[in-house]
């Protein structure tokens, strides 16, 4: 068949979580691989021979030694803080008043919004990552340009209007009933539009009253195929903010559980300072915890527990948190979670931070049967990663004695230039 493509390159398959077993039982590795592509799906992976012999009439795309993985999954992003990524020397709520809000009061301009999205979405692919979750503003418009532009480019893509109806600028906030009606509007034009999902989303417990907060525990209810995303215990003056604002909850995440906001389709980014009773009903309900490591070093949160927390059952995601993370990079975003974990003293393994950075976050977004993995019927999302792609990368992997040590130099010392060719649903857009 003329749409069938072979994409020839190094690959790994994941078979399990690296967390739960060994990573050489974990991953199937082949030296000279092969993804077929039909109809936007992968239809199969294998030894390049056998799949070239198998499928003749394939058109053949031979990469040489560059790696053929899924596509890196960022699961909590900000799109429209992209313009002002990388701002210097706050901790999260000065940070928020003094660059983040006033960036986020220009999405009430529809063309500013798209220039954003388009800008943001160019970024990202560049960098590898082929499916975001991201947090738009209060305002309407920002949502309808994420969606319109992620779906004109074909992609995967997971966003929701951010809902503050206190502690933010007048411009920025909106109502219990407000942010209830625009939520259910939006999520009824766009969730299932292709490949959007609509995402149910409380920008945090200090920007909500209890009754807006309940508001989205309600719509959640009437829509639980949506996922449902926010931020907890991601610093320790946040965790007494909430505790001053919340005095008859338990803890932290007991300010969303009472109000319908913990499931298993949870995705709560950071969770770096939780308490014992947290993390077991986190566990429980089977949410999704999203490592954000690069903005956890860069505004100073703290140190996420990889190790306890995974050793527990739990369900990680990772995750470039754009912009408070300072980095439109997977590679990067890798990078900073191997040091942290070896801050923590819990040493990842490079198979488990590709695991995190595609089908782990992938599985975060209950995604996993759709993206983030090589393997047949999965959705012809990839990346072509060179694995040499500069002299300092080179000279390291050529040194390794197996893939993971020829990959680790890319994950440290990695960036866009290391992303040969992209590929959404099979068609080539880099």
């Amino acid at each position: 068949m003329t749409d069938q493509r072979l994409i020839l390159g190094q690959t790994i398959e994941f078979t399990g979580d690296p967390f739960e077993v060994p990573p050489a039982e974990a991953v199937r590795h082949q030296r000279h691989g092969a993804v077929l592509v039909e109809g936007g799906l992968i239809g199969a992976v294998g030894m390049a021979d056998d799949l070239r012999a198998t499928y003749p009439q394939a058109i053949v795309e031979d990469r040489g030694d560059a790696l053929i993985s899924p596509g890196f999954v960022d699961p909590h992003v900000h799109y429209p803080q992209t313009a002002m990524i990388a701002s210097w020397g706050k901790r999260l709520i000065d940070w928020l008043n003094t660059y983040t809000f006033p960036e986020e009061m220009r999405f009430d301009d529809p063309a500013y919004a798209a220039e954003i999205a388009a800008r943001y979405f160019d970024l990202t692919l560049a960098n590898g990552t082929t499916t975001v979750s991201t947090f738009a503003t209060s305002h309407p418009a920002s949502v309808t340009a994420f969606f319109a532009e992620a779906k004109a480019r074909g992609l995967r893509a997971y966003g929701g209007k951010t809902c503050m109806d206190r502690n933010a600028p007048d411009p920025l906030l909106d109502t219990v009933q407000s942010a209830y009606d625009d939520s259910k509007a939006l999520l009824e034009t766009w969730h299932g539009a292709g490949r959007l999902s609509y995402v149910i989303t409380p920008r945090f417990s200090p920007t909500s009253t209890r009754d807006q907060l309940a508001a989205l525990g309600a719509l959640w209810a009437e829509y639980p195929d949506c996922l449902m995303q926010t931020h907890l215990a991601e610093q320790a003056d946040e965790v007494a903010w909430v505790a001053s604002l919340f005095p008859e909850a338990r803890d932290y995440l007991d300010t969303y559980e009472a109000a319908g906001l913990l499931g298993a389709k949870g995705l709560y980014g950071h969770a770096i300072h939780l308490k014992s009773r947290e993390r077991a009903r986190l566990a429980e309900a089977g949410a999704a915890l999203i490592h954000c490591p690069t903005s956890n070093t860069f505004i100073g949160s703290g140190l996420f527990d990889m190790g306890g927390l995974k050793a527990e059952g739990q369900r990680v995601g990772l995750a470039t948190d754009t912009g408070g993370g300072s980095s439109f990079s997977m590679l990067r975003t890798m990078a900073a979670a191997y040091e942290i974990g070896q801050l923590s003293g819990t040493p990842l393994h490079p198979a488990q931070l590709w695991w995190l950075a595609t089908a782990g976050s992938a599985e975060a977004l209950g995604a996993g049967h759709q993206i983030g993995t090589l393997a047949k019927g999965i959705e012809a999302d990839l990346i072509a990663v060179d694995l040499a792609s500069t002299p300092a990368i080179a000279q390291s992997a050529a040194r390794a004695e197996d893939i993971w040590q020829a990959i680790f130099p890319t994950i440290m010392m990695g960036d866009d230039r290391a992303i040969e060719a992209v590929w959404i649903a099979g068609e080539k857009r880099l």
